[in-house]
Parts: C-alpha cells; sequence; structure tokens
C-alpha cells in the first residue's frame, strides 16, 4: 500500500484585502466556509490537498499564488470575479468549500468566466493542479486548451442532496457587505 504524503497548509486572515501589483500573481479565492468552518470538499479531498495543488500549479508556471477569503458570497463566479479583481495579473481562482472552481478574468461579468468546473465530484487533485496551471498561463497572456474534465451524467442526481447541504452550510458564513480577508498561508 502506497504512503501518500499529504501536506498541511496553515492560513491565518490577516486584515483586509488590497488589489494586488505584482503582474506574476494570480489570487485564490476562498468561499467563507472553506478551510475555517468546512475541510473538505464534497468528496472528501482535503481543503489542505486542494490549495496544494493549485499552489503548486501556479508555481510550476513561474508564478505566485496570493490567497483571500471572500465573504460577501457564496456564489463561486463571483468569488472568482473578486479574485480576479484583487489579483495584480487580473486572474483569479475562486473555490467553493465542497469543491466547484471558477477560472475568471477581472474585466469579465460574474457569470462569463474562463472555465468554470461544475462537477465538483468530479474534480481530483491532479485536476486542481491542472487548473492552477491554466491559471498562471491565462495570466502570462496565453491561451491554453480549457483543462480536461470528465462529465458525468449520474454525479448531479447522485451528489445533489451533499451538495445542497453544503451549499447552505457554506452561506450562513456570508456575511452581508463583508470585505476580502488576506490570507497569509505556509505549508
Amino acid at each position: 500500500m502506497e504512503n501518500k504524503f499529504i501536506p498541511i497548509v496553515t492560513i491565518e486572515e490577516i486584515g483586509k484585502a488590497k488589489i494586488g501589483t505584482k503582474r506574476e500573481e494570480v489570487v485564490i479565492g476562498l468561499a467563507p466556509a472553506f478551510k475555517k468552518n468546512q475541510y473538505k470538499t464534497i468528496v472528501d479531498i482535503s481543503h489542505d490537498i486542494v490549495l496544494s495543488e493549485l499552489i503548486a500549479g501556479i508555481e510550476e508556471e513561474g508564478l505566485v499564488a496570493r490567497i483571500v477569503r471572500i465573504t460577501r458570497t457564496s456564489d463561486v463566479c463571483f468569488i472568482a470575479n473578486d479574485a480576479a479583481k484583487l489579483s495584480g495579473s487580473g486572474i483569479g481562482i475562486g473555490i467553493q468549500s465542497k469543491g466547484t472552481t471558477v477560472i475568471h478574468q477581472k474585466d469579465l461579468l460574474p457569470l462569463n468566466n474562463l472555465e468554470l468546473f461544475p462537477q465538483a465530484p468530479l474534480l481530483t487533485p491532479e485536476i486542481f493542479r491542472l487548473i492552477g496551471k491554466n491559471a498562471a498561463r491565462y495570466a502570462k497572456g496565453d491561451s491554453p486548451n480549457p483543462v480536461p474534465v470528465a462529465s458525468d451524467q449520474m454525479a448531479r442526481p447522485k451528489y445533489q442532496a451533499k451538495a445542497a447541504l453544503l451549499h447552505i452550510k457554506e452561506t450562513k458564513h456570508v456575511v452581508e457587505d463583508g470585505e476580502p480577508l488576506e490570507i497569509n498561508y505556509k505549508f
């Protein structure tokens, strides 16, 4: 049996997030409960693994990850759009606690995005790494091929009740008119 290392990512909210000035950064926007009140995706992937893979993908492309918590909404498109608007490169990733993820660009409308990953049950650590890589490629001005993901018509009915419960739990932590929070992270 393989003994796989599971990274621990420590996060700390350190104040209001400001708009970045570094062109080489990609901002990861966390939903209100991500790694604070919920700790695993809908298919039990640790948020530590999700973050470490997103960050690794960004760094493999030579860019830097910055993390913020978006508190004003639990909608992944708005989280990603807010992250992109805070990013010095104009590119952000939004992620809900259940795992639904979006790559966004700051000058697009919230519901128009670069890439959407709506079937959270099908996202694996490898896919999260590719999402980080593609976000970094967009930040560098490239036009990458979309991240290939599986599609399973049975994922929705199989996980619909659990997804709804996780989203309700996430939404309980939304702060009306809440400011985005800067997060310091370390491994």
